[in-house]
């Protein structure tokens, strides 16, 4: 057995081990061997391993010190696959990204400082950068504290996260198909990419009502099918490739809120499940889309009355299964679809640390399937 030194932690509605990257071996086809093992993928409850069983509890973060001039360590996120032998390093995970800065400073990365320590995360998945804002009173992080996220019970102290530069993460571009909707199999769709590429869809156009539970949409087969076809359209259009291997782009179910406080209500796919809330990244490109003309997200929110035709959106509300999610959208002067950042608000928790045992194959797999980042 080999073992490598690890912490479990859980980041916003996410859990997962965080391991230094340079306790792994330098191949990206090695590295998906071992978390492979130590996720126990290829069961359904992953019982040889610490995966939960479910997509949320099956995540990887690998950090190390960065040599970035502006950033103060990487981040490199790895979805495993439950039942497959496959690991996409391509997607990010905000929920996880919760984490790392009190993770770096856990682990001697990052130097804590009185207060609040703001560490500077360059995430290898996206290339782009990242502020956490970690409280650290008398120089340790604080995991306790009242703020609330909703699809994790208690309270915790609370982490904000600023994303710089969110535009055409995988793309290069907001609208990677050059417009505000394209028709796929008879339905409109919003393909788009910021923090993550996504396409957008009302849920109306799919025969429902938008705020069906997981479980309801997970056992609507025919629907998953549908969407599954035009989520592989839609990767073809964004430039993205063949997207059957891959969990890019997510889609997103969307519908007028249900409340008045809130702006749309979200339906987040993983991308073959409904996401028990939503995640971090699909969230900041929903509540991007908002301000941009004519995409799905901005047809919705006018005629729910949370936004003009010609206006910019700088706070958002999405209500999802679990609750809601609030977001700060700071959009560059005159153009709103060119964003700044995007800031919200995560907790994290430390739950273990020590050393992770896992075996590996005394012959090399030949069934892995591996999506790289970049």
């Amino acid at each position: 057995m080999n073992s490598i030194p690890c912490m479990i932690m859980r980041g916003g509605t996410s859990r997962g081990p965080f391991l230094r990257m340079k306790d792994l071996p330098d191949s990206q086809e090695a590295q998906a061997e071992i978390l492979l093992n130590l996720m126990g993928s290829g069961h359904a409850l992953q019982i040889d391993g610490i995966g939960g069983g479910d997509p949320l509890t099956s995540k990887v973060a690998i950090v190390e010190r960065s040599s970035h001039p502006g950033a103060d360590v990487d981040y490199l996120f790895a979805q495993v696959d439950v039942l497959n032998r496959r690991v996409d390093f391509n997607p990010n995970c905000g929920n996880m990204l919760s984490a790392v800065g009190p993770y770096a400073l856990e682990t001697g990365l990052v130097e804590p400082q009185e207060g609040t320590t703001v560490v500077r995360v360059r995430n290898l998945n996206t290339q782009r950068l990242i502020e956490c804002h970690v409280p650290t009173p008398g120089r340790q992080v604080a995991y306790e504290g009242d703020t609330h996220i909703s699809g994790v019970p208690g309270g915790a102290a609370g982490i904000q996260l600023s994303f710089l530069d969110i535009v055409g993460t995988k793309t290069g571009a907001l609208l990677p198909t050059g417009q505000a909707t394209d028709t796929i199999d008879g339905i409109e769709v919003t393909c788009l990419d910021a923090a993550t590429p996504i396409m957008m869809i009302k849920a109306a156009d799919l025969g429902l009502s938008g705020r069906e539970s997981p479980e309801e949409l997970d056992e609507n087969h025919e629907m998953l099918k549908r969407l599954e076809l035009i989520r592989r359209e839609a990767g073809q259009r964004m430039g993205l490739g063949d997207v059957s291997q891959s969990v890019l782009p997510k889609p997103v179910l969307l519908s007028a809120p249900s409340s008045d406080s809130d702006t749309l209500c979200t339906r987040y796919f993983v991308p073959h499940r409904c996401h028990k809330a939503i995640a971090v990244t699909g969230a900041i490109a929903v509540a991007s889309a908002i301000s941009v003309p004519g995409t799905v997200a901005n047809q919705i929110a006018i005629e729910a009355g949370k936004v003009s035709a010609i206006g910019r959106l700088a706070q958002v509300r999405l209500e999802h299964p679990s609750g809601f999610i609030d977001l700060d959208v700071e959009h560059r002067q005159g153009n709103p679809a060119d964003i700044a950042r995007v800031s919200l608000i995560r907790t994290a928790r430390k739950i273990m640390s020590g050393d992770i045992f896992y075996s590996l194959p005394s012959v090399p797999s030949t069934d892995m399937n591996i999506s790289k980042a970049g």
